[in-house]
C-alpha cells in the first residue's frame, strides 16, 4: 500500500464491493447506542447475582483491563507487519486506512460489524474464567473501557481539547501518528506505555 497521510475530513473507497464499504463506516456515537443499553442492562443482572462489593470491584477492574486490551491489540495486531499480501491487505483495512487518513470521520470507532462478534467472545470467555457470575460485571466494566477508548480516540482527531489531562493523551496519540508509529500504542491511556517502555519522550 503506498503511503499517504491525508489530513482532511474525507472517507476514501476501502471495498470495491458496495455491502462490504458500507458496513466499514460507522459514526462516533453508534457504539454508544450499541452498547450503552448492553452496560445497563449487565450492571443490573449483576445486581441480582452477585454482591454490590463485587459488582463496583469487578466493574473498575474491567475497565482497567480494556485498557491493557487496547495496548495489546494496538502494538501487536494492529501494528503487525506480515510478510504476505493478504495480510498486509488486511493491516491496512483493520488500521493501516486509519494512519494514511487519520481524520477519517467514518473510521475512527470500531464498526459493529467488528465488534459484536468480539464481544461474544470476550463475554464467553469472561462468564468462563470468573466464577458465580463475576464475569458478568467485569464484562460490563470492559465494555465501558472500550466506549471510553472509542470515543476519547474519536474526539482526539476532531474535538479541540483544552482540559490538560485529556491535551496529554492527544498529544501522546498525535506523536505516535505524526513521530513515532513503533511506540506510543496506548490511546485511552498512556499507562501500559509507561510500564513496557514504548513512552514517545521527546
Amino acid at each position: 500500500m503506498n503511503k499517504v497521510i491525508s489530513n482532511k475530513e474525507e472517507t476514501p473507497r476501502l471495498f470495491q464491493n458496495n455491502f462490504l464499504e458500507f458496513f466499514s463506516k460507522v459514526s462516533w456515537y453508534v457504539p454508544l447506542v450499541v452498547y450503552l443499553p448492553v452496560v445497563v442492562y449487565l450492571i443490573y443482572r449483576s445486581s441480582k447475582l452477585v454482591t454490590t462489593t463485587n459488582l463496583a470491584v469487578l466493574f473498575i477492574f474491567g475497565i482497567f483491563f480494556w485498557s491493557f486490551v487496547e495496548y495489546v491489540l494496538h502494538r501487536y495486531v494492529f501494528h503487525f507487519k506480515p510478510k504476505t499480501t493478504l495480510g498486509k491487505r488486511l493491516i491496512f483495512i483493520f488500521h493501516g486506512i486509519h494512519h494514511n487518513y487519520p481524520r477519517d470521520p467514518k473510521r475512527l470507532v470500531m464498526p459493529p460489524s467488528v465488534s459484536i462478534p468480539l464481544a461474544f467472545i470476550f463475554y464467553f470467555v469472561f462468564y468462563n474464567t470468573f466464577p458465580h457470575y463475576n464475569g458478568i460485571p467485569f464484562f460490563a466494566g470492559f465494555v465501558v473501557g472500550y466506549l471510553i477508548y472509542d470515543i476519547t480516540h474519536y474526539a482526539i482527531h476532531h474535538f479541540v481539547i483544552k482540559n490538560k489531562l485529556f491535551l496529554k493523551i492527544k498529544t501522546h496519540h498525535m506523536k505516535h501518528h505524526y513521530q513515532n508509529e513503533s511506540a506510543g500504542f496506548g490511546v485511552s491511556s498512556t499507562l501500559w506505555d509507561w510500564v513496557f517502555g514504548t513512552k514517545i519522550t521527546n
